[in-house]
Formats: C-alpha cells, structure tokens, sequence
C-alpha cells in the first residue's frame, strides 16, 4: 500500500543542489529536477520542496539520504499508512537529525512507554520540562521555524516512487 509525504530542503549551499535532487532521485528510483529558489533567510542558500509517493519506509530512506551533507537544513515527512504511523525526520546543521513518529494531524506522537521513562527519570520539574522538549524535538523546530516562514508560497514539485 502507498503512501505518501514532503522533503523540505529548507537551506542548502547552491553547489550540492544537484546532489540532493540526485540523493532523492536514488531513493525514489525516478528522474527528479527540484524547483530551487533563494532562501530570504540566507540569501546565498538555496531551498526547494516536493512531495512524494512510494511504499511505507520512503521517508527514512529519503532522510538517510539526505544527512550525507551535514549543512542542509531539511525536514522530511511520511502519512501514516494502514498498520503505521507516521514519520517526521528534522535535520538541522550541528545538531543532527531528529526522528519522531506522526500522527493524522502532523503532531508529534509520544507513547506511553517513552512519557514514562520520562517521567520515571526525571527528579525536578525542569528536568522533566526539558526532557519533554528533547522528546518533542522542539529545538529542531525553534531553528528550522524561519526557514519555514520563508517557504510559505514557494512551487512544490510532486514525484512518485517507482517499484
């Protein structure tokens, strides 16, 4: 059963455009040629978006991809398809990559077990505060925010996994 999601590529430097389109160009096992446009929060960065479909797993796979270049700030997203959740990747330069399972309505989804062994852990409010913003990847969001800002209105290019 297909499913479907979005590769943000928030920033990256002009000269690894290419390698990116071919990265997911790998993964998806069909042509891509991205719609780049200048990203207003780093001029001398480039950002681009598309949407994709393929099997259940793509969304790891394009994320894997993705983190051979440590300077892209990208997110990538995966729907829940029958009998899985959904995925969020967040990839920010010197912080690394965030992974989180998604639900229906793009929220972050945390389980019983992992709330309890936060809680089970954590011996003051703040440490409890803190290690639900780590779990919650909230500063992945706080940095990525403006990259996403400035992509409100930008083209999307659609690609379809093939096989």
């Amino acid at each position: 059963m297909p499913t479907c999601g979005v590769v943000y590529v928030h920033s990256t430097p002009l000269a690894v455009c290419q390698h990116v389109e071919w990265a997911i160009a790998r993964v998806l096992t069909a042509p891509v040629n991205l719609h780049w446009t200048v990203q207003p929060v780093d001029p001398s960065m480039r950002r681009a978006e598309c949407s994709w479909t393929g099997r259940a797993g793509t969304g790891a796979e394009l994320a894997a991809a993705l983190r051979q270049w440590p300077m892209i700030r990208f997110e990538v997203t995966e729907e829940p398809s029958p009998g899985l959740d959904g995925e969020r990747f967040m990839h920010v330069p010197g912080r690394g990559l965030f992974h989180a399972t998604m639900g229906a309505s793009g929220d972050i989804q945390l389980g019983e077990d992992r709330l309890r062994a936060i809680m089970a852990s954590a011996r003051a409010p703040e440490a409890l505060a803190h290690a639900l913003e780590k779990a919650l990847g909230t500063a992945w969001d706080a940095e990525l925010e403006p990259y996403r800002y400035a992509g409100d209105g930008a083209p999307v290019t659609l690609l379809t996994r093939v096989g």
